[in-house]
């Protein structure tokens, strides 16, 4: 399989690293080499339709365009591995574990979901359901309860997905703390159920490639690895405009206007882990609903326009 352009990287021991998001002049300077690398489908094979309901998903995303190439690579090797197979050619199964680096609102949880959900529909998992989980999930009390809560959560991930959000936590006691038992009942258990469930660890950038230091060996284990990046403004204005049709709202010129202004802000002065990308812009946006029924019912003015506007007063926003 030949590599993806870009932003995709290969290590030494074949782990995958991708890097979502370029800028625009990345982007056209790499053009030429990106139309090398047609993962397009043919429009009349309906075999794919697992790959087009996916995809139509996907696009529904903002950004992350990395993350679709990736998706369309696995379901390109798993649907060639079966080719093989029917030819009487050797194939071979791939443990899919993988790393999520990312600030919060970055859409990891999201494409946990997609994951599992294409996994299933190409045999890969029997159920693709996905498992949420952090350390309070994992770590006991005593000796021995670390171990038993951390099966049990993997047995109820048989067939699906495990996803640990700011797993780095796992290691923050030291050597003592129970953490420690969570990381090795894992990584046992990655081994010998390694096609029965895909482990997915997620959190901070910084944080998680600290918690890869402290446990050698650990980083192999995962031959994906996906960096979320941060929203850039207009990927949240975008954000935000989906959001409010889905709701069947919209804003006035000037409640957009002072949003983007607020967000450009907000990036700029706050720290990156301080800010939660999709998450911050959706909460803005429930609490300036609620600030427009407010003055809906004071106004006692119920008009469909008035219903749908979002004006500028409404807009509730903190820095």
């Amino acid at each position: 399989m030949r590599p993806l352009e870009q932003a995709v990287t290969f290590k030494n021991n074949g782990q995958i690293n991708i890097v979502l998001g370029q800028n625009k002049a990345d982007q056209e300077a790499k053009k030429d080499k990106a139309n090398a690398y047609d993962l397009s489908f043919p429009k009349t094979a309906t075999r794919h339709e697992v790959l087009e309901e996916i995809e139509q998903e996907m696009g529904a995303l903002v950004g992350m365009e990395e993350v679709k190439r990736l998706l369309k690579e696995i379901y390109a090797w798993i649907f060639v591995n079966k080719k093989r197979e029917e030819q009487g050619l050797k194939t071979e199964r791939q443990a899919l574990h993988m790393l999520f680096k990312g600030n919060p609102g970055t859409g990891k949880t999201t494409v946990a979901r997609l994951i599992g959900k294409l996994f299933f529909q190409m045999n890969v998992l029997s159920k693709g359901h996905l498992i949420e989980a952090e350390r309070a999930d994992l770590v006991g009390e005593y000796i021995g309860h670390t171990a038993q809560k951390t099966r049990d959560l993997v047995k109820k991930s048989i067939g699906g997905i495990l996803f640990i959000d700011e797993a780095y936590s796992l290691a923050r006691g030291g050597e003592k703390d129970f953490g420690k038992e969570a990381i090795d009942t894992l990584v046992k258990h990655m081994e010998d159920k390694q096609h029965d469930f895909v482990l997915i660890l997620a959190g901070y950038p910084r944080e998680m490639d600290r918690f890869l230091s402290l446990n050698p060996g650990l980083e192999s284990r995962f031959p994906i690895v996906i960096d979320f990046p941060d929203y850039a403004v207009d990927e949240l204005m975008e954000i935000a405009g989906k959001m409010m049709e889905e709701k069947e709202y919209r804003f006035s010129k000037e409640a957009e206007s002072k949003l983007k202004e607020h967000l450009e802000k907000v990036k700029h002065s706050t720290h990156p882990t301080n800010f939660s990308n999709g998450r911050y812009v959706r909460n803005i946006i429930e609490k300036s609903i609620r600030a427009q029924a407010m003055r809906l019912l004071l106004s006692d003015k119920y008009g469909k326009e008035d219903l749908q506007l979002v004006k500028e007063e409404d807009l509730i926003l903190t820095v």
